[in-house]
């Protein structure tokens, strides 16, 4: 009988809430394989560093908005430095603590959604494009043109953004989910010791290899953003 075959890289990964230069010194040394790992166990699973002060807000969340999704409860997560705290964004916020600043960055993964979402972004895609829906102002024009253009992409690799998605009374599905989202929101203002956020967001995933997939080159992208700065 041979032993689980471990990887040595991951080993210095002890703790719940590993810091930064641990996480991310075992995301440059390890392969693909290892990468993978971290994204499942440790940005992905157990209980958010947002809600290590009273962990059954976090389930409680997870149910109420499962139930306003008509999605699994267990198909809810968190993501961020909501999750682990501190950000892993491949952006300027890289290494950025948990605060009241922060948004908490929610995840589903679940294909009808996913599919629901994919649908009302193809309807209002060709809305846009056909006229018969126009922006409001400039910046909304802006902001159109450059999800007409990214969003399709992230489609493909198995991930949509409902807040890309004009919450028309067009567009249902989406306006559906933001309210759910803001109503989340206001919940954690009166709900004792729930974190302090900026805002709450939701990124949809088609199944649980795509939301690996994508954790795994942000992990990868913003080791290299930080030891490029260090």
């Amino acid at each position: 009988m041979q032993p689980f075959n471990v990887s040595a890289t991951l080993d210095p990964l002890t703790e719940v809430y590993p810091s930064a230069d641990v996480l991310l010194a075992a995301a440059r040394a390890g392969d693909r394989d290892v990468r993978y790992a971290i994204c499942r166990l440790w940005l992905s699973e157990g209980i958010p560093f947002a809600f290590k002060a009273r962990p059954a807000v976090y389930e409680a969340l997870r149910i109420w908005l499962a139930r306003r999704l008509d999605v699994q409860a267990k198909e809810v997560t968190i993501v961020g430095s909501g999750r682990q705290g501190y950000s892993l964004s491949p952006d300027q916020n890289a290494g950025r603590p948990f605060g009241q600043q922060s948004d908490l960055d929610m995840t589903t993964i679940s294909v009808r959604l996913f599919e629901r979402l994919r649908d009302a972004f193809g309807r209002w895609e060709k809305d846009y494009k056909q006229g018969i829906v126009q922006p409001r102002h400039e910046r909304e024009r802006a902001l159109w043109d450059e999800n007409q253009r990214n969003c399709p992409g992230a489609i493909e690799r198995g991930f949509i953004d409902p807040q890309k998605i004009p919450t028309w009374f067009r567009y249902p599905e989406a306006q559906a989910v933001m309210d759910a989202l803001w109503r989340v929101s206001e919940k954690l203002k009166v709900t004792s010791h729930a974190p302090n956020v900026r805002k709450v967001s939701l990124r949809v995933y088609r199944d649980w290899d795509s939301f690996v997939r994508q954790m795994a080159i942000n992990l990868e992208v913003v080791g290299r953003i930080i030891k490029a700065t260090s």
